[in-house]
């Protein structure tokens, strides 16, 4: 019987193709594991009305962690013209299942690690090494959302003197949607941040958010901080505007180090800080839950290039590295940064982005090759 046992999503696009590559470096460490194949993506909402089928549910309770590639989403409108026709006028509503499984599976935390590795030609500088966590369940993505407007809900609302200028529309001209957050969402992800930092030697944690405008929900999130950074004075602490977050990181990037934030801001953040150090090639990320985890690359399913072995799998072996090290094989998931880190260095081997020709799988080559010693 396998030491692990791993849900294998593959989802849609170039997906496959990167997930593909993922396998191809796995099976050189030789992880013992057990990789157990899930249906989700847009296919299975096409063909079902459900992205994210029960079935697949059940298959990753019965796990360690889950691997995933790539999923297609689009607004709700375009998602339904593409149903089945035996679909059509049923009232099916399409979600993210990436969303679906955070929320499920209580993946509260979502930590993505920006890093320059040298010789990189799409490095904005060389010296850029942060990490940030964003908040994965609650938030603008926490899903409730209204629109009409429901008339009980816009009773309260009205109540609002902020309200005022929305008087004189009708409910069907008006569309809501919720920023929640708790105190335990806020007291875990901000306790996720300061751990890491005191865990790996960072020497600072930078907290982004918006008081000065959005006061109750971000000041929950400042306050939270606050209170739980006077338990780490060994960590300088700080907080910014998003906005200005925005500007710094253009500016002095390499002067940050552990930034946290909410889930809306973080997505933003961190796809920010991912194109300073290569861009979706090279945006990784896990989301961690109290005893479950999925690692995915935060690049979308790139439909235009589905099974051309073209794009940059680095995202993703640096999301499998992630994996690893969470399971707790950590010299496995060293010799697999190592080997990433001096792929990049050489620059014999590289995809069309970073201006080479090889393919997804040459590039996974490469790695492997690396990580295992072979010559």
């Amino acid at each position: 019987m396998a030491k692990y046992r791993i849900a294998w999503l593959p989802g849609d696009g170039i997906g496959r193709d990167v997930m593909e590559a993922a396998r191809l470096v796995l099976d050189a460490l030789k992880l013992d594991a057990e990789y157990i194949p899930g249906d989700i993506g847009w296919d299975f909402w096409r063909t079902e009305g459900n992205p994210f089928p029960e079935r697949t549910k059940q298959m990753m309770r019965e796990t360690d962690c889950a691997l995933f590639g790539a999923i297609t989403s689009k607004p709700r409108d375009e998602a339904a013209a593409e149903l089945a026709p035996h679909l059509q006028g049923k009232n099916y509503s399409y979600y993210s299942p990436i969303v679906a499984i955070r929320q499920e599976f209580n993946l509260h935390t979502n930590l993505r690690p920006c890093k320059a590795y040298p010789g990189n030609p799409l490095n904005y500088r060389d010296d850029i090494d942060l990490v940030v966590f964003r908040e994965n369940t609650e938030g603008l993505y926490s899903g409730v959302e209204f629109h009409p407007l429901p008339a009980d809900l816009r009773a309260i609302l009205d109540a609002h003197p902020k309200m005022r200028r929305f008087a004189s529309m009708r409910n069907e001209e008006l569309a809501v949607s919720l920023r929640i957050f708790s105190e335990l969402g806020c007291e875990t992800i901000i306790r996720q941040a300061f751990a890491y930092a005191n865990k790996h030697g960072r020497k600072r944690v930078t907290v982004v958010e918006k008081p000065n405008v959005i006061r109750d929900t971000s000041g929950m999130m400042v306050r939270t901080a606050r209170r739980i950074a006077r338990e780490y004075p060994q960590l300088a602490y700080d907080e910014a505007n998003v906005d200005a977050m925005c500007m710094w990181l253009i500016k002095n990037p390499q002067e940050f180090d552990v930034l946290v934030t909410s889930n809306m801001f973080g997505d933003i953040v961190s796809d920010l800080a991912g194109q300073l150090v290569g861009g979706l090639g090279f945006a990784c990320s896990a989301n961690i839950g109290d005893d479950y985890a999925l690692f995915e690359p935060t690049h979308g399913s790139a439909p235009k290039y589905s099974g051309k072995y073209k794009v940059n799998p680095m995202a993703m072996l640096l999301s499998t590295r992630l994996m690893l090290e969470w399971l707790g094989e950590v010299e496995m998931a060293s010799r697999l940064e190592n080997a990433i880190a001096a792929v990049i260095a050489e620059d014999k081997v590289r995809t069309y982005d970073m201006g080479g020709s090889s393919s997804t799988l040459e590039v996974a080559e490469e790695v492997a090759r690396k990580a295992t010693g072979a010559s």
